[in-house]
């Protein structure tokens, strides 16, 4: 099967031996992969010198082959990838022994993969393959820090720094959907008119002055992933008493604040990192009965996958991007 992986140091792609199913897993024979932001982090974790690692968390595929003891799915059954490695139930926090598909772990961009049986889910009915393709891992992200983290509830209002991600995107429908005010941010005017296209109710410029943009506004929750960049402004918006949940740091992971102004305002601070399968069901729920779709910003076959990551790394998408792997 053809692959692209990170290889002694290089990025490439290689013809590997087909996946065989092993007692309670199944072959998934993938149509379509997500691209992730953690992808483009790989060469720094796994450094120069290790073998092959196919890369990808998110897919959507049909299953090829079950092993023995499997009863949920059959040959033929098209399904979506669970990349939560090894945590099924929901709790406070990941596990022991918890990891996230596509690495260490061989992932999705690939032909085909193999994996635990209860790590599918059945493809939702009302999304393409580049839907269900780019679904899982950014929509896990952004509900339990929206929900689970969060705790939002209907009449409340997030803001949320970052239009354009995957989990952006998410994030922006799924509160929505449970009766949210939504704020956003972003430097790109093209991303702040799409953000209210999907159902942002104001988005500002980041290079604004938050405190006067939204003097008007109570912010009683934030969910935050720049990091450094962001944090220190998105706090001085915060209502007293508010929430924020922070699920990444695409700028500095470092960050200095006044700890006094914090206690004093009685602020919660949460963090947050992927789902469970509890979380994944329930998302899954939620975008059916709202008729939700994941925003794909564009599909690249897999022989142009560098390219994808590029336009990833330069930020320049708006929501996910989708890699075809079979037509």
């Amino acid at each position: 099967m053809k692959a692209f992986v990170y290889e002694m140091g290089k990025w490439k792609l290689k013809e590997m031996e087909d996946p065989a199913a092993g007692p309670g897993e199944a072959v998934v024979s993938l149509k379509v992969s997500g691209l992730n932001r953690r992808d483009l982090y790989i060469p720094g974790r796994l450094g120069p010198d290790k073998e092959a690692v196919v890369i990808g968390s998110d897919g959507a595929g049909v299953v090829s082959r079950v092993g023995e003891g499997v009863s949920r799915f059959k040959e033929g059954d098209e399904v979506i990838i669970n990349p939560a490695l090894g945590w099924m139930e929901q709790s406070a926090a990941p596990p022991a022994g918890f990891e996230i598909l596509g690495m260490p772990d061989n992932g999705t961009m690939a032909e085909k993969i193999v994996l635990p049986a209860d790590q599918l889910e059945p493809k939702p009915a009302g999304l393409s393959w580049e839907e269900a393709g780019v679904l899982s891992l950014a929509a896990m992200t952004g509900y339990r820090a929206l929900v689970t983290r969060g705790q939002i509830e209907a009449g409340q209002t997030v803001f949320i720094p970052g239009a354009g991600s995957g989990v952006a995107t998410y994030l922006i429908q799924f509160a929505k959907a449970l009766g949210a005010r939504v704020i956003v941010s972003s430097r790109s005017a093209d991303k702040r008119s799409r953000a209210a296209e999907i159902g942002a109710d104001l988005a500002i410029d980041t290079n604004a002055d938050w405190k006067a943009e939204l003097k008007d506004e109570t912010i009683d929750l934030i969910i935050d992933s720049v990091g450094e960049a962001t944090f220190n402004r998105a706090l001085e918006v915060l209502k007293k008493g508010g929430r924020i949940v922070s699920f990444g740091a695409t700028t500095d992971d470092h960050i200095r604040f006044d700890l006094r102004s914090f206690f004093y305002g009685q602020y919660d601070l949460l963090g947050s990192t992927m789902g469970n399968r509890e979380e994944l069901r329930d998302l899954l729920k939620l975008m059916e009965n709202k008729d939700i779709h994941p925003v794909v910003d564009s599909v690249y076959p897999l022989d142009d996958i560098r390219e994808a990551m590029e336009k990833l790394e330069n930020s320049t998408q708006f929501g996910k991007i989708a890699i075809r792997i079979e037509d």
